[in-house]
């Protein structure tokens, strides 16, 4: 049997691997798989334990380590000193413990102290050279951050110029508005592609992007709260010795700063602090993870100065995660695009984090039985991120006696249809295919989404409208709407209607890819769509197009082959295909401007490496990728190596291709560039 110091010593190496794994997944990833206060609880399990056992303990503990590693395509910008991080506060008891300790150390019986909103976001220093932004920077390992300069001159709300022209460093946080990460999400919905899990998320992601034509259409905002670094030589400057003082100075100099800061002079006041924004924090338009106690004078906390994570002078007190119980009322289930049945929860309307919240998604049959809820179920409600409505748990000393487990349908709530489950998937689907009305709906939207045919002003509301009043029973009626039959539309004025008319004419002269993707076939998405269209040219010869002719395309698989049989094989959607040819809607591959031979030319010559695990595609389709592109790829990081590509989890090739210089690009941005060049990844 083992030891309890053999137990202890386990468990402190995986308390270490839990830490390094999901400090990855936040800060350099954007991905978190956990809460902040799941993280907090290994950070301090393992404190506790290296303290009660200093013979297992590391000279440098993995919960000293700040941030996540700065990528180097993006430029490195070195820190002195370091930009650090905070130590918290998890309930009142500890927020007592470090009042108490300021107060020991400053020797007063009531030191002063400002009190600040946590802003959820991704840290920022910026440099102002006599007035003008010079610099930029994430704060990566808190030694080391990622040059995002170009990116930050984007954001509308930081100031390229001061109101004085004062030199100095500066610390703030770069966040996304609730607001502008709902009609972000909604959007990126629309077009097909990924979601962000929660503003902060979006925020640095949004910042952290090559191109800083994308940061700028993000509507990303900042606040402010530090000066790190100050000019000798400036008065302005030297005339601060308060945090409180350099708050309404930032204001003075034009830097956004967050309007609710406050002066408070005894613990009773942090503690009202807190009680009030514990419960108001849900009316502002960006999120706030908790509150920043800071002793108020600047010569004091130099003297309190700061361990080697965090300062002594200050503290975050964190919000407690939100659950409210609420009944389940009913469980309902919607049918998406390409028929999926997603089972939702109606609820009790119940107030979470500030806003009242009916519905939760239960994703698929799995997760409903493995949480096992029930109609008249009691069950705890959080939002993931403070945004999204999940269930957490059922209360099952609660259940009634007359509750039963949820079936899923054997046919299709909407229409009717056969409802099936493939063994390899997660999902149920409706067999109904556009002769199922929620799959039409859906279906409409995809067709005039950005990325398919791009008809402005087909969105959600409109789409309701045209099928609420019988206008449109397939894509194909979209091009028999008459500029007459919108204006019986409610909302719809004479200029929206002309608008959209012009839109879907417009839309008549797309490529076939950008057709085919619309289309909806299942597996066939905006890349596979244009592989088909290269291929075929047009739209009669794919549908004479036999499954090997499919199945031999390097980059058709036999997923994609089948679909595509099936999907043309239907009489309904060959009758739909000709209606379209028959209304002026183009049926030709436009061919690119660009020669696929210049294309596949693009990394001639250049001597690659990978290490990590690949997000986008597998390992082998990428090397096989990359050698169609004209690179080669090699086992061994070396002087003569052009270009090593990052996944999850690098090894130590990443450390050896940093150590001799050699440029380093991650996953995401790598297919970012080629998707510049027209390039896209093969589909598998």
């Amino acid at each position: 049997m083992a030891s309890k110091s053999e137990i202890t010593a386990r468990r402190i190496q995986e308390l270490r691997e839990l830490i390094v794994h999901h400090n990855h997944r936040y800060y350099d990833l954007d991905q978190p798989e956990i809460t902040d206060a799941q993280y907090d609880a290994f950070v301090d399990e393992l404190n506790r334990l290296e303290e009660e056992y200093p013979q297992l303990a590391k000279e440098e503990s993995v919960s000293a380590h700040i941030g996540g590693t700065p990528s180097p395509v993006m430029g490195i910008v070195s820190f002195s000193p370091p930009v650090l991080s905070l130590n918290n506060a998890h309930n009142l008891d500890e927020l007592q413990e470090f009042y108490i300790r300021v107060r020991q150390a400053t020797q007063e019986s009531s030191p002063d102290f400002t009190c600040e909103l946590k802003i959820d976001g991704l840290s920022v220093v910026i440099r102002y050279q006599r007035g003008r932004l010079v610099q930029a920077a994430t704060r990566g390992d808190g030694l080391h951050g990622e040059d995002v300069t170009a990116n930050v001159e984007r954001i509308r709300t930081i100031p390229i110029t001061l109101n004085r022209p004062v030199t100095m460093e500066i610390r703030g946080e770069v966040y996304m508005p609730r607001s502008a990460f709902i009609a972000l999400n909604a959007r990126r919905e629309r077009e097909g592609q990924a979601v962000f899990a929660n503003p902060r998320n979006a925020a640095a992601g949004s910042l952290r992007q090559l191109d800083p034509e994308i940061t700028a259409s993000r509507e990303l905002s900042a606040f402010f709260y530090q000066i790190r670094h100050v000019d000798n030589q400036d008065s302005d400057l030297s005339q601060i010795t308060t945090q409180y003082q350099t708050l309404e100075f930032f204001r003075e100099l034009g830097l956004p700063v967050e309007k609710h800061f406050r002066h408070t002079e005894a613990l009773e006041d942090i503690v009202r602090y807190v009680e009030e924004w514990e419960h108001q924090r849900h009316r502002l338009d960006y999120d706030t993870d908790g509150l920043v106690i800071k002793l108020n004078d600047l010569t004091k906390q130099a003297f309190l100065g700061e361990t080697q994570k965090a300062p002594r002078w200050a503290v975050a007190y964190k919000f407690p995660p939100e659950e409210v119980m609420t009944e389940v009322v009913d469980i309902e289930i919607s049918v998406g695009r390409t028929g999926v049945l997603t089972p939702t929860a109606i609820l009790k309307p119940v107030r979470v984090a500030g806003t009242t919240v009916s519905r939760a998604s239960l994703h698929n049959e799995d997760i409903l039985r493995e949480k096992d809820v029930r109609i008249g179920d009691s069950v705890f409600i959080r939002k993931a991120g403070e945004i999204i409505p999940e269930v957490v748990r059922v209360e099952k000393t609660l259940r009634p006696d007359n509750t039963t487990p949820f079936m899923f349908p054997v046919q299709c709530p909407a229409c009717g249809s056969a409802v099936i489950r493939l063994p390899e998937e997660a999902a149920h689907r409706c067999t109904g295919g556009m002769a199922c009305s929620q799959q039409l709906r859906e279906s409409l939207i995809h067709f005039g989404s950005r990325d398919a045919m791009d008809i402005q002003g087909l969105g959600e509301k409109t789409v309701d409208l045209l099928l609420e009043a019988r206008f449109v029973n397939r894509v194909d009626d979209i091009y028999r709407m008459k500029e007459q039959d919108l204006l019986t539309l409610p909302r719809f004025g004479s200029l929206s209607a002309v608008k959209l008319v012009q839109s879907i004419e417009g839309s008549k002269a797309q490529s076939l890819n950008r057709l085919i993707f619309a289309l909806g076939m299942r597996f066939v998405g905006q890349r596979a769509a244009l592989v088909l269209a290269e291929r075929f040219h047009t739209m009669e010869s794919l549908e004479q197009a036999s499954y090997e002719d499919l199945v031999n395309i390097p980059d058709i698989g036999a997923r994609i082959a089948g679909s595509v049989m099936t999907f043309l094989s239907q009489p309904l959607n060959q009758e739909v295909i000709r209606n379209l040819k028959d209304l002026g809607v183009n049926m030709t591959y436009l061919e690119s401007k660009v020669p696929a031979g210049d294309r596949q030319k693009v990394l001639t010559g250049q001597s690659i490496v990978l290490t990590g695990t690949f997000q986008t595609i597998p390992r082998k389709n990428l090397e096989q990728w990359l050698a169609e592109l004209g690179g080669k790829v090699v086992s061994s990081v070396s002087s003569r190596t052009d270009l090593v590509i990052v996944g999850e989890k690098p090894g130590s090739k990443l450390k050896k291709a940093q150590g001799i210089n050699v440029p380093v690009v991650l996953e995401q941005e790598f297919f970012e560039r080629m998707a510049k060049l027209g390039l896209s990844p093969p589909v598998v």
